[in-house]
């Protein structure tokens, strides 16, 4: 599955500069271990997206009530060249 997502300004250059490897998201594509995610590139203040984008790998989904708030999952991902 490839799950495409805005991503804004400042996350999307911390995921680029590898400083950022998680994503907090609503679970509303049933993210999964081994999904790819492609995390676009939105600008707020023109509301389109700027065309740079950053290919991912899933490599964990912490979804726990205890620790995310409901409908809600952690992912933790990897950047792919």
């Amino acid at each position: 599955m490839i799950h495409k997502l805005k991503t804004v300004q400042p996350y999307f250059d911390e995921v680029d500069l590898g400083a950022k490897t998680f994503e907090v998201r609503k679970n509303d594509r049933n993210f999964k271990v081994g999904d790819f995610m492609v995390l676009q590139e939105w600008s707020l203040e023109g509301r389109f997206y700027t065309g740079n984008e950053i290919k991912t790998i899933i490599t964990y989904v912490l979804d726990d009530e205890e620790y995310c708030k409901e409908g809600y999952v952690v992912i933790g991902f990897a950047k792919l060249c």
